[in-house]
C-alpha cells in the first residue's frame, strides 16, 4: 500500500480493469488527444489528467478520443454496453448533462426494465463536479440529486482516493449504467490506497468516525470536512458519528437509521443546492422512520440556493465548510 493522489488512484483503478477485461473501453473528449498531430500522442488524458498513460498501454482500439458532441458519445456508449462492451465514458463536467439528457434518462436507465430484465447496460459515466477551482457557474454545479431521481441509475461519489479506486472498480464490473461523480477540487487529496486491485460494494455506506451525541451524513468533498470539523468538535467533548453514502441510488438507509436512534441528532452536509437535494431526501427518511429517536431538528448545513458565484471571495462563502459544519452541530447538541 502506497501514498496516492485522488487522480492517481483512478488512473490505477481503469487501468487495473482495462488489464483484466478485454471488454473494457474508453471513450470521451481529450482523454487521449494528438489525434491526426505529430507529437505525443497521450497529450492530454481527460481534463483533469486521470486517463493519462492508458493511450500508449491500450491502443486507439479502446481508448477513443470523441468529438465535441456529448449526445453522440454517450448514446454510443450505451450502445456499446447493451452489445457487450463496458464503456468508461467521460461527460467532462456534469454541468453538460443536458444535452445528453435523454440518453442517459430515457434510454440507458431504462433498457433493463424495458426490455424485461434481458438487457444489461454496464455502462460507467464519469463526471466532474463541485466547486473550490473558480471553475464559475457553468462548471461548478453539484448535479448528483438529478441522477439520484432516477430509477435504474447508480450514482456514485467517492469521498477519498481510497474510496475513488475500490468504487471505481465496482462501478465498471456492475451491470447497470453508473454515474461516477469526480469532485474537481479533491484531485490532489493523497490516502494510502492498495495496490492491488479491491472493489467497495454500491450501496453500503462508510461510518468514517463513531460519536454518541450526533449524527453527521456528508457527500463527496464534504465527508473530509465534517471529520475535520468532529476532530474540533472532540476538544469540546461532543462525539459525532461522520457517515459517508458513497452511493445515493442506492442509498444505504439502514446505517444512517442505525446511527440516528443512537445518537438522536441529525445533521447532513450536502454542497448541492438546497432545494430538492439528497440531504432534503434523508431528512425526509429520517423524519418519516426514526422521529421518535429524534433529541432535536434535523438540521441541513448547504450552499445558498443561487448559482456558484465566480468571484473566490464569494465562491468560499458559498461552499460548506468545517466552520460551518461544527457551528451547525453546536447548536444542534444545545438544543432542549
Amino acid at each position: 500500500m502506497s501514498k496516492k493522489s485522488f487522480r492517481q488512484a483512478l488512473n490505477e483503478a481503469m487501468r487495473q480493469e482495462m488489464e483484466r477485461d478485454p471488454t473494457v473501453i474508453m471513450m470521451g473528449e481529450d482523454i487521449a488527444g494528438g489525434m491526426g498531430a505529430k507529437g505525443e500522442q497521450d497529450a492530454w488524458g481527460d481534463v483533469l489528467g486521470a486517463s493519462k498513460g492508458l493511450l500508449p498501454k491500450f491502443g486507439r482500439e479502446r481508448i477513443y478520443d470523441t468529438p465535441i458532441s456529448e449526445s453522440a458519445f454517450i448514446g454510443a456508449a450505451a450502445g456499446a454496453a447493451i452489445n457487450g462492451l463496458r464503456p468508461v465514458a467521460q461527460l467532462m463536467f456534469v454541468d453538460f448533462f443536458g444535452v445528453c439528457g435523454d440518453q442517459i434518462i430515457n434510454q440507458m436507465a431504462k433498457f433493463r426494465y424495458m426490455f424485461g430484465g434481458k438487457a444489461t447496460t454496464p455502462v460507467v459515466i464519469r463526471t466532474l463536479f463541485g466547486a473550490g477551482l473558480r471553475a464559475a457557474s457553468q462548471h461548478s454545479q453539484c448535479l448528483y440529486p438529478v441522477f439520484t431521481h432516477i430509477p435504474g441509475l447508480k450514482v456514485v461519489i467517492p469521498s477519498s482516493p481510497y474510496e475513488a479506486k475500490g468504487l471505481m472498480i465496482q462501478s465498471i464490473r456492475d451491470d447497470d449504467p453508473v454515474i461516477f461523480f469526480e469532485h474537481k477540487a479533491m484531485y490532489a487529496d493523497t490516502d494510502e490506497v492498495p495496490d492491488e486491485s479491491y472493489t467497495i460494494p454500491l450501496g453500503k455506506a462508510n461510518v468514517s468516525r463513531r460519536g454518541t451525541d450526533v449524527t453527521i451524513v456528508a457527500i463527496g468533498r464534504m465527508v473530509k470536512f465534517s471529520i475535520q470539523a468532529a476532530e474540533a468538535l472532540a476538544k469540546e467533548n461532543i462525539k459525532c458519528t461522520v457517515i459517508d453514502p458513497r452511493t445515493t441510488s442506492p442509498l444505504d438507509t439502514a446505517t444512517i437509521l442505525e446511527s440516528v436512534a443512537q445518537t438522536g441528532r441529525l445533521v447532513i452536509v450536502d454542497e448541492a443546492s438546497p432545494r430538492c437535494n439528497v440531504a432534503t431526501d434523508i431528512s425526509a427518511m429520517v423524519a418519516q422512520s426514526a422521529f421518535k429517536s429524534l433529541k432535536a431538528p434535523i438540521r441541513m448545513v448547504t450552499p445558498p440556493h443561487t448559482p456558484v458565484p465566480f468571484a473566490g471571495e464569494l465562491e468560499d462563502l458559498y461552499v460548506p465548510n468545517p466552520a460551518r459544519i461544527q457551528a451547525v452541530v453546536s447548536e444542534v447538541v444545545r438544543y432542549h
